[in-house]
């Protein structure tokens, strides 16, 4: 179990560095992630010739959506592990380690700065946004997407629904900021405008998480998450078996087609920089 002291950004990165969870991510849960990509690199209008910023860039997806739209693109990413598997994936594409809280690059290098969820992970998602606003050019865009909440993210909800019902939510885990918190349209507004972004609009994307088996959200959850996965660990071995068997039993009801579907809506955020 993680130790209390241990500061939410060292747990994240610890966890992210981890090779299983990397790869477990990459192979589980990006079919998801991904989906709202084209979202976001439209919020912030990437186009030909444009200086891209993928921040929490993780394997590369959104830096490499952004250059196949003629876009020239950066990925950062604080994970050595992550960085490894970008650089595999896409060669041509420069990847650097960084933090999201202190960028590594000049003031006003990038038209545009995105990043595809990567706000619950920042111990403090505001001086990203600082940092963004930073290195833009003024007429620059952020774009972020972020999970709606809970209670419409079945996937997540119902793993959150399962560990309230049959075991503990305070467990000695570091605070972070919450996961939800930009689902919340009026919370990006305020966090745009408080960091100097104008023009700011919010949108809901939808996207549905496709599993073979009902035990396959409880599994994505274990093998490719960091927060949600120490969540599931710090229960007792009685409370683990009931919320996995809760989780199973919700996600038999979204059968369709010979799987099971479950929404998954996005939240993408955009503001610009004067």
């Amino acid at each position: 179990m993680t130790e209390p002291d241990t500061s939410f950004r060292d747990f994240e990165h610890q966890g992210w560095s981890a090779p299983d969870v990397v790869t477990g991510y990459h192979d589980h849960l990006s079919p998801l992630t991904t989906q709202a990509v084209e979202a976001l690199l439209d919020a912030a209008g990437v186009r030909h010739g444009a200086q891209v910023l993928d921040v929490a860039t993780g394997p590369g997806y959104a830096a490499a959506a952004a250059v196949e739209r003629g876009a020239e693109a950066v990925g950062v990413d604080f994970s050595d592990t992550q960085l490894a598997l970008a650089r595999r994936q896409y060669p041509t594409i420069e990847f650097r380690e960084g933090d999201a809280g202190a960028l590594p690059f000049p003031d006003g290098a990038f038209d545009v700065v995105i990043s595809n969820f990567g706000m619950p992970h920042f111990p403090d998602p505001d001086t990203f946004l600082r940092e963004a606003f930073r290195v833009l050019r003024s007429g620059g865009r952020v774009a972020f997407s972020a999970w709606a909440p809970a209670q419409e993210c079945i996937g997540f909800g119902m793993i959150y629904s399962a560990v309230q019902s049959h075991g503990r939510m305070d467990v000695p885990l570091p605070p972070g900021p919450n996961f939800f918190l930009f689902g919340d349209p009026a919370q990006c507004e305020r966090s745009l405008e408080v960091a100097g972004f104008r023009s700011v609009t919010v949108t809901k994307v939808p996207l549905v998480w496709r599993v073979a088996s009902p035990d396959g959200p409880f599994e994505v959850i274990m093998k490719g998450t960091v927060r949600a996965a120490a969540l599931l660990r710090a229960q007792t071995p009685e409370a683990f078996i009931a919320i996995r068997d809760a989780v199973r039993q919700a996600v038999g009801a979204y059968a369709r087609n010979g799987a099971f579907e479950l929404m998954m809506p996005a939240v993408v955020a955009t503001g610009q920089k004067p």
